[in-house]
């Protein structure tokens, strides 16, 4: 990577990483608020549901858009509404309200997340697309691991508006950096190059494409049981609060983001579809084991095992999707679809547990994930295997 692509990566990096933090620290909050306002299962899941459906039906949109016109004008317009939408979290005062705001803040994620991600891929040298997109992963699960901890304790220390308010100054922050550091739009290389991307029937025909967005969905949907209903779970059954359950996430995800950049490395040289398959086995064992828990340490001890297992297996899913993305000029497109997945499972995480939470027994909802994680990796891995004999 020369010198303008090492200034590129920098500012994309800290932009997102503080942006993410941001963001990271209501998430472990919102589930207990809503709940303490009178929600039943169904709505806390229409909480995190709503700002997955928003961004999953704009995702396409914005990725296209991008590989078209330029990256710079999604990820600073996207991380200005940010800032926007967490003065609304300040003032917010029902359950309606939330879902309202979460539907806009999926959005704005929508204009963010994979688009950066694509920038990344234009300034990847061509074989190291594992080391660039691990090193990169770690900005985002680092912010997802630190926001979590950071809004523990300033909510016990504060107020929720405090929490809400460190995500308004940090997405403020995060805006700034990008408008200032990101070069303009004629200097970036999806605009120079001009080549045509590739049609959205081409890409979806795509047997890799799809393979990586089904195992994506899978692995976002035990996230998505673990995100929005781990602290009500902890709270519910051990009597833990919102500081040992952004403890919890932290770690988990901070121990993702530690395994990134080497895996990334590691999946540069060696099958990745190997490293895939053995990530989603270790994350299908942690989430079995978080329904035999009987306390803090022995969830400590899950999340950890879950943190390993992603970090193993996403940097070798973003490098063969950057591969995929490249050999169509359509980086943008792909990792819209491998977002789009993300949210999905997102979606499908929050309202597995939540009506599992109403109708039956929270805790089988993390073996419901296990399941789901074992069914995508046996498709991605037959999908991906047919293309590559």
């Amino acid at each position: 990577m020369n010198k303008s692509g090492n200034h590129i990566f920098i500012s994309l990096f800290f932009s997102i990483f503080v942006a993410v933090t941001g963001v990271g620290i209501v998430i472990p909050l919102l589930p207990v608020y809503a709940h303490n306002l009178g929600a039943s299962g169904l709505y806390i899941s229409l909480i995190f549901g709503s700002f997955s459906i928003s961004r999953t039906i704009l995702l396409p949109y914005f990725g296209r858009m991008s590989d078209r016109r330029g990256r710079k004008p999604y990820i600073v317009f996207g991380l200005l509404s940010y800032s926007v939408i967490s003065l609304g979290f300040m003032m917010a005062s029902s359950v309606e309200t939330l879902i309202f705001l979460r539907f806009f803040q999926g959005i704005a994620s929508a204009m963010v997340m994979p688009v950066a991600q694509a920038y990344v891929g234009d300034i990847t040298p061509l074989g190291k697309e594992g080391w660039y997109m691990g090193i990169f992963s770690m900005s985002m699960f680092a912010g997802m691991s630190i926001g979590p901890f950071m809004g523990g304790i300033i909510h016990t220390a504060y107020g929720l508006d405090s929490a809400f308010a460190g995500m308004g100054i940090l997405s403020v922050l995060a805006f700034v950096m990008s408008s200032l550091f990101l070069p303009p739009v004629s200097h970036e290389n999806s605009c120079r190059i001009r080549k045509k991307p590739e049609s959205w029937k081409k890409i979806l025909d795509n047997k890799v494409v799809l393979g990586l967005a089904v195992l994506r969905f899978a692995y976002t949907t035990c996230v998505g049981v673990i995100w929005c209903f781990l602290p009500l779970y902890m709270n519910i059954r051990f009597n833990l609060g919102s500081s040992e359950s952004g403890i919890l996430v932290m770690i988990m995800v901070l121990v993702g983001a530690l395994f990134h950049a080497p895996f990334g490395y590691i999946s540069d040289r060696v099958n990745k579809l190997v490293l895939m398959n053995i990530g989603s086995v270790i994350i299908a064992l942690s989430m079995i084991s978080f329904r035999w828990a009987g306390g803090f340490y022995h969830l400590l001890i899950s999340v950890i095992v879950f943190g390993i297992g992603g970090g193993i297996a996403l940097p070798a899913l973003s490098a063969m999707a950057l591969s995929e993305g490249k050999s169509m000029a359509s980086i943008g497109s792909v990792m819209s679809l491998l977002t789009m997945a993300h949210s999905l499972g997102m979606l499908a995480g929050s309202m597995i547990a939540g009506l599992t939470m109403d109708y039956i027994d929270l805790v089988h909802s993390f073996s419901m994930g296990a399941v789901i994680m074992m069914c995508g990796s046996v498709f991605t891995y037959r999908c991906i295997r047919k293309v590559r004999k």
